[in-house]
């Protein structure tokens, strides 16, 4: 069975224009990847998009626009209505995949019995980023910012959750827990949707043997306004049922 059999990505650009260029152009380029169908969504009205004239040689394009913005969530959630495969990845636009991490990838899912499966995520320099996380509580945030970092290593007796960066993710569990939460606009919208397929019973994997490049933009550290609507994601996060679950499991 092929990869187009099984695998349908969703990419979302915010006008990263040359970025989401990039990166079309690099997984057009995996052969494990063809006739996989990628559902693009162009999120900022008007934004130009190179390969609507200039056609691809493996993928197959599916170009959605909006007519007005809409948060992560809901565009993931909007493009996965036209999934039609066991599987469907969520990728960053500002990722760099030099290699098929896809095909192992599910071949880890499928022998754990994975519904999502995580690369390990490394800044352009090499560096692994802190895509593996404790539950998002207030002590797990000032702990990150001090520089301490979660577990590398992800049994499944204890919660971990990964940053949305790059997850291959069972269309049957996503479809199952609803998706995204779309009242997580920008913010802690990866970390709502680990948290409830962890407490649907579905088993989360990280796979560090497998990379994948991230050239992070770091929005909220930069702008004041993504700065609130970072703190008031937190604030949903800290008013929900999921982290507390989470929290009182894990002592």
């Amino acid at each position: 069975m092929t990869l187009s059999d099984q695998l349908t990505l969703s990419i979302v650009s915010h006008g990263h224009g040359p970025l989401v260029e990039t990166l079309v152009a690099q997984l057009d380029t995996i052969e494990a990847l063809a006739g996989v169908k990628v559902i693009l969504t162009l999120n900022v009205p008007g934004e130009p998009f190179l390969y609507e004239i200039q056609p691809l040689h493996r993928l197959r394009l599916d170009i959605v626009r909006n007519a007005s913005p809409l948060g992560f969530g809901a565009n993931h959630n909007q493009a996965f209505k036209k999934c039609e495969t066991h599987w469907y990845a969520i990728l960053n636009p500002d990722l760099s995949l030099p290699t098929d991490v896809f095909t192992p990838l599910l071949q880890t899912a499928r022998a754990e019995n994975a519904a999502l499966v995580a690369p390990c995520v490394v800044n352009p320099e090499g560096i692994t980023e802190d895509s593996v996380r404790w539950n998002l509580t207030p002590w797990s945030l000032f702990m990150r910012r001090l520089g301490v970092q979660g577990e590398s290593s992800v049994g499944d007796h204890k919660f971990r959750w990964f940053a949305g960066m790059f997850y291959i993710v069972s269309s049957t569990a996503f479809r199952q827990i609803g998706g995204f939460d779309t009242r997580y606009f920008l913010y802690c919208e990866d970390y709502d949707l680990c948290a409830r397929m962890h407490l649907a019973n579905h088993k989360l994997r990280y796979e560090p043997g497998f990379r994948v490049i991230h050239d992070a933009r770091r929005a909220s550290w930069k702008s004041s306004r993504y700065l609130v609507m970072h703190m008031k994601s937190l604030l949903r996060v800290w008013c929900s049922n999921p982290v507390w679950r989470i929290a009182l499991k894990n002592m």
